[in-house]
């Protein structure tokens, strides 16, 4: 199984770990595409106003731009410790012990902007780059990443994809690969936002610290219902309806 997690515009600064190493990221098929936005990213970011233009960023935001044009040479920290906010909060990775954290490695993509899909435990810098954005120099981010990312995915046996809308269509896996799509509800089924990325952070952490091997919607459901979790099947084709108080 492989789980599949938006980023986070809040990040953690700094980093002990060496310059990114694109080799050495997981799914190695989108390196040139990663190449590419890192070199469109870096290139855009030596005009400060260009950047902010594009970007969409204040005065008070150019440390991003100084981040994303040191891409190639920042120092770098795992992805799952790098990205803050309400998901990756809830998820704490920083307090799992060794063999959750290496779970989490295995199976675990946070899908970026700038790199696709990386791994949990993958090294990556500081940078600042919404899925929405157009690059100078290369396609649109959908039409970029899209299929080279999708037929990346399609060996997985299964994937659980906790993904925003906006990096779910870059990368589509429904068609795919077999997959279910996560929506956070309410007892009486009303889709919620406020707790959407709490309670995803917290059905991540519950896998790592159990780490079943589900390879499909069934067993899924049958270990979420050993550890009490509230995930169920949805009316909707392929996906799955994680129930919270409301």
């Amino acid at each position: 199984m492989k789980i599949l997690l938006p980023p986070s515009e809040t990040k953690r600064q700094g980093g002990v770990g060496g310059p990114m190493r694109l080799a050495d990221l997981a799914l190695p098929a989108l390196t040139a595409q990663r190449t590419e936005v890192i070199d469109a990213l870096v290139a855009l970011c030596a005009d400060e106003s260009t950047a902010r233009r594009v970007l969409k960023l204040s005065e008070r935001q150019a440390g991003d731009i100084v981040h994303n044009r040191m891409l190639q040479t920042a120092p770098t920290m795992a992805a799952v410790d790098r990205y803050t906010g309400v998901l990756y909060d809830a998820l704490d990775a920083a307090s799992l012990d060794p063999s959750a954290r290496r779970w989490l490695g295995a199976h675990v993509l946070i899908h970026s902007a700038p790199f696709g899909p990386v791994g949990a435990l993958d090294e990556i810098p500081v940078y600042r780059l919404a899925a929405g954005t157009s690059l100078p120099g290369i396609p649109p981010l959908r039409r970029h990443w899209a299929a080279a990312t999708s037929a990346a995915l399609a060996d997985a046996d299964f994937v659980l994809d906790l993904r925003s809308e906006s990096y779910v269509a870059l990368g589509p896996v429904a068609g795919v690969v077999p997959s279910a799509y996560v929506r956070v509800v309410t007892d009486i089924g009303r889709a919620l936002n406020h707790f959407n990325k709490k309670s995803k952070g917290l059905l991540v952490r519950a896998l790592a610290t159990t780490r079943p091997r589900p390879r499909s919607v069934r067993a899924l459901l049958g270990w979420a219902q050993e550890n009490d979790i509230p995930l169920r099947e949805s009316p909707d084709a392929g996906v799955l309806e994680l129930v919270v108080d409301g």
